[in-house]
């Protein structure tokens, strides 16, 4: 039956082989009987800029997902909040379309809202205000503009700190605010939803406006891996082989 895939927050990196090889078998073995493969953000635990292709495993994830498209997949790639900066030439490298945060797609007749999840975390003001500030151009090009080294520390320095913060937050900070998720659904004529971001991988059912709706919240690899698979009778999470 044709079905379409969807998966994130891989936070690949040179430190974590482990996951690299897990996505490297997901893409030979399972992702080529899709139609399509979606991944909505955080493919790589940071990405400094386009240069980063220089890595070999970079390179060899690269490869490997435009292997799959040539092999008739069709992937799309919708950036997360640690591979924002990831650009046209990562994307022609690998055979993704980038996507915006929010798209809306047709999936076999159901309209659905894909969103990476990190918007939806509105309470957590702390993040808000850093995203604000990474997603300007004018930071970007500055930041891009900085020598290849200062930039992996700068990376690696954020991303410590935000391992820091995550030990004194309050859980519930750190996941969806349900007044936005349904501020979402209501801005898309109450559409399926799916994200990923929170690492709380699970299926809810929300009651919007008098309208039924579901959110599909997809798994990290690094404990629960998993990735989502969509068809004509909906949705269902699928342990990695």
């Amino acid at each position: 039956m044709p079905h379409t895939l969807f998966i994130s927050d891989l936070h690949l990196s040179p430190e974590t082989p482990v996951a690299t090889d897990m996505l490297l078998r997901f893409l030979r073995e399972t992702a080529p009987a899709a139609d399509s493969l979606y991944v909505l953000g955080d493919l790589f635990e940071y990405w400094i800029g386009d240069e980063g292709l220089a890595q070999p495993f970079a390179q060899e994830v690269a490869q490997a997902f435009r292997a799959l498209e040539q092999d008739g997949t069709r992937v799309y790639f919708m950036h997360g909040n640690r591979d924002f900066l990831i650009g046209e030439r990562f994307a022609a490298a690998s055979g993704m379309k980038l996507l915006a945060d929010p798209t809306v797609v047709d999936l076999y007749g159901t309209r659905t809202i894909l969103m990476h999840g990190d918007t939806l975390c509105s309470d957590d003001l702390e993040y808000q205000k850093f995203r604000t500030m990474v997603r300007n151009p004018a930071w970007q090009q500055a930041f891009l503009a900085k020598p290849l080294d200062e930039r992996v520390r700068m990376a690696r320095e954020v991303r410590g700190r935000s391992e820091q913060s995550k030990q004194v937050k309050d859980m519930i900070i750190m996941d969806v605010t349900p007044a936005t998720v349904d501020g979402a659904f209501r801005a898309h004529d109450y559409a399926r939803l799916i994200h990923g971001h929170t690492h709380r991988p699970a299926h809810h059912e929300h009651k919007v406006d008098g309208h039924d709706c579901e959110r599909w919240v997809l798994a990290d690899w690094h404990e629960r891996g998993s990735y989502l698979l969509c068809d004509a009778n909906g949705c269902r999470a699928q342990p990695l082989g």
